[in-house]
């Protein structure tokens, strides 16, 4: 009876260990997300990039090249599926490989994937998409920034990537969500407390615009763009 007893009440302090944890975290993603870093930055009308959002996950987009940076020199176009060499623009997102790859659509997840995903456990991949032309809406912001912190971001999104012994990206060849994308191996690894939008949201600091002091969620980076 004594062992019953003592079980249950492991089974319970687990179990409200767990809900506090689930609180904390979600009332401070709220209100870290909602505290504006660089929030007297000025427009610059040199550079135009994009904060595009699927609903969860935040990209950064970028022009496909200018004067500071060619990606094409990189990630390549023959590189997707469709082979075309018409985009404009270059979308890029960080995130956990496991989930990137094994996870296409919500109902494939597994729950190995989410612990690892979520714990730190696996490793990382940058998921790039081109596109032609770009809608501004809810889900899509458009950011007018000068030369000099585009150069930091192209530093930034650049230094996420994993590179061989040449400082050559690695493409992870086969892997695609569609005709227009195509997935590379990356550093670091994804866990609560660093998220793809996370990653996006260090992407906007690194180029001195506004984002919020920590966030998990997308809704923290657009809420300081309406």
């Amino acid at each position: 009876m004594k062992l019953v007893k003592k079980s249950f009440k492991i089974v319970g302090w687990t179990f409200l260990g767990i809900i506090s944890f689930v609180i904390i975290y979600i009332l401070s993603a709220f209100g870290l997300s909602r505290i504006t870093v660089n929030s007297d930055v000025e427009p610059k009308d040199e550079v135009a990039i994009y904060i595009l959002s699927n609903g969860v996950h935040t990209d950064i987009v970028v022009p496909i090249k200018n004067d500071i940076k060619d990606w094409r020199n990189e990630i390549e176009f023959q590189q997707t599926k469709s082979k075309d060499s018409l985009a404009n623009y270059l979308a890029l997102g960080w995130g956990d490989k496991g989930f990137y790859l094994e996870t296409p659509e919500w109902s494939d997840l597994k729950a190995s994937v989410a612990f690892k995903a979520a714990t730190g456990l696996s490793t990382s991949a940058m998921h790039t998409t081109f596109y032609r032309n770009l809608s501004e809406g809810e889900n899509c912001k458009k950011i007018q920034i000068s030369k000099e912190n585009y150069q930091h971001l192209v530093s930034y999104i650049s230094d996420s990537f994993e590179r061989d012994a040449d400082q050559k990206i690695t493409w992870i060849s086969g892997r695609s969500y569609g005709k227009n994308d195509a997935f590379y191996e990356a550093k670091g690894s994804y866990n609560l407390f660093y998220t793809c939008n996370t990653w996006a949201n260090n992407a906007l600091k690194s180029a001195n615009q506004k984002a919020s002091l920590w966030t998990p969620f997308d809704t923290g980076i657009f809420s300081h763009y309406k």
